[in-house]
């Protein structure tokens, strides 16, 4: 059985090693992470440069995402590297302070609003929850606070208020510029961090589309603001991220997992794209091997329906990057076997479709789960109609057999669709059938006699235009 959920892989340190990429790659990474919140232009386009090598030394179709780092609102440096902040004592946040003067008693911030954020009495935290803060009083842009769960603490960690809040802009001038580099990297996803509202994916995009790239959108949910406004940021959005760090520190750790939940249901009901995200395999950034709870999380999200799992250090600077695509790859299909010995079959499709494209797609899987069929094959120039069939639960593969590079490289996060090159432009049916069971056979995809489904427009070649079913057999 073919794995169906995908891996995204961040790219970094770890993977800059001589071979280490190809091997990422050849062990299970679908997707590859540039993530713009560390390292510059140059540092992005060699690695980009580098995944486009090995992915054709390895013979297979990667898609690049990149990450937009967002309104990250940060604490500066300090005198030490780290502080030791104690439970009781007090504790401020000051823009005014010198950028790398930081102490156990105050440090500087890089967001000059926090103090019209806040008042006495809120929460705020620091790292992905180990510190948290409460303001006891606002002086000018200083916010006075006393620790009440305290720690060690290093430079540049994030701050997030409790219950979300904080008034920073989706898009910073700095992911302005980032959008540009995206552009000009090819890349085929670009992720939009602490997205509040569907106007961020819609400026986002407006920007990619200036800039000449058709790229696809994703909006990462991590804050509390974007729940209320959650379906119409679905809806605006290509992909959506569950980003669990900043969305659990927001909503609080008690929330999150029914909040992952009803996220990816939602997104997979408007057949959105979903990536769960933050902390899969943690502590495989030090050690080999995963902990028990870290298989059952990564499981967990493969149940829930994720089109694909994310690592972020482990394999950008972790010791064990390759390893780790492995044991994710080793994990999902775990739960996968589990998952479909139960649901194949099952599969409801209910409500209204928007077009003929669509109802082809849902036709396509209710008669393959009512059939004894191996495999579909869609003949597809912008990989819509693969989209629309993943998103229904099957064990059978979806081929997307199309002549266009970026379109194989979109299609390798959709779950259960795997990309094939195909000149999809034959015009005689007989050569056409021949060819698609030639490429199958060739490939060990399929056996001699195998029942397909084909789906397929009347005007080859012509993007949305697939209005056409037909079941196969596949031919010596």
């Amino acid at each position: 059985m073919l794995r169906r959920t995908k891996i995204v892989a961040t790219l970094g340190p770890a993977t800059d090693a001589p071979g280490v990429l190809e091997d990422v790659i050849r062990r299970g990474a679908d997707v590859v992470r540039v993530n713009f919140s560390h390292g510059e232009a140059g540092d992005h386009r060699k690695r980009v440069e580098a995944v486009r090598r090995a992915a054709a030394v390895v013979g297979k179709h990667v898609a690049v995402l990149g990450d937009l780092q967002g309104p990250k609102i940060r604490i500066e440096r300090f005198a030490g590297g780290r502080a030791i902040l104690n439970e009781g004592e007090p504790f401020a946040l000051d823009p005014a302070l010198d950028p790398h003067d930081g102490t156990d008693r105050a440090v500087g911030i890089t967001y000059t609003e926090l103090a019209r954020d806040v008042q006495p009495g809120d929460v705020l935290i620091l790292g992905d929850g180990q510190i948290e803060l409460q303001v006891t009083a606002v002086d000018g842009a200083r916010v006075e606070c006393r620790v009440t769960t305290g720690g060690e603490v290093s430079d540049h960690k994030g701050i997030n208020r409790r219950g979300g809040g904080l008034s920073a802009k989706a898009l910073t001038d700095k992911d302005r510029e980032d959008v540009r580099l995206a552009a000009s990297l090819d890349v085929d996803y670009l992720a939009v961090s602490f997205v509040r509202q569907a106007a961020d994916v819609e400026e986002a995009r407006g920007l990619l589309r200036a800039a000449g790239s058709d790229a696809r959108v994703v909006a990462k949910i991590e804050r509390s603001e974007a729940i209320p406004r959650l379906e119409e940021i679905v809806k605006a959005s290509d992909a959506v991220m569950v980003a669990r760090g900043d969305l659990g520190v927001e909503v609080g750790y008690a929330e999150l997992t029914g909040l992952q939940k009803r996220i990816l249901q939602m997104a997979r009901s408007l057949d959105r794209v979903t990536i769960t995200a933050t902390q899969m395999m943690e502590s495989m950034v030090h050690s080999p091997v995963p902990t028990r709870a870290e298989v059952s999380d990564v499981a967990n999200a493969v149940l829930d329906g994720s089109d694909a799992v994310m690592l972020s250090g482990e394999s950008a600077v972790g010791k064990y990057p390759s390893r780790a695509v492995e044991a994710m790859a080793e994990v999902i299909e775990g739960a996968e076997k589990y998952q479909l010995a139960r649901s194949r079959g099952r599969e409801r499709i209910e409500g209204r479709v928007k077009d003929f494209n669509q109802a082809i797609a849902h036709a396509v899987m209710f008669t393959a789960n009512h059939m004894d069929v191996e495999a579909i094959v869609a003949l597809t120039e912008s990989g819509s109609t693969p989209l629309w069939m993943s998103r229904i639960r099957s064990d059978i593969p979806i081929y997307a057999f199309t002549r266009h590079e970026r379109t194989r490289r979109r299609v390798a996060l959709y779950r259960g669709v795997y990309p094939i090159p195909f000149d999809v432009t034959h015009t005689d049916p007989t050569v056409l059938y021949r060819a698609i069971s030639r490429e199958l056979l060739d490939r060990g995809l399929a056996k001699p006699g195998d029942e397909l489904i084909l789906t397929l427009g009347e005007l080859s070649g012509v993007s949305g235009g697939t209005n056409t079913m037909k079941l196969l057999a596949v031919q010596e």
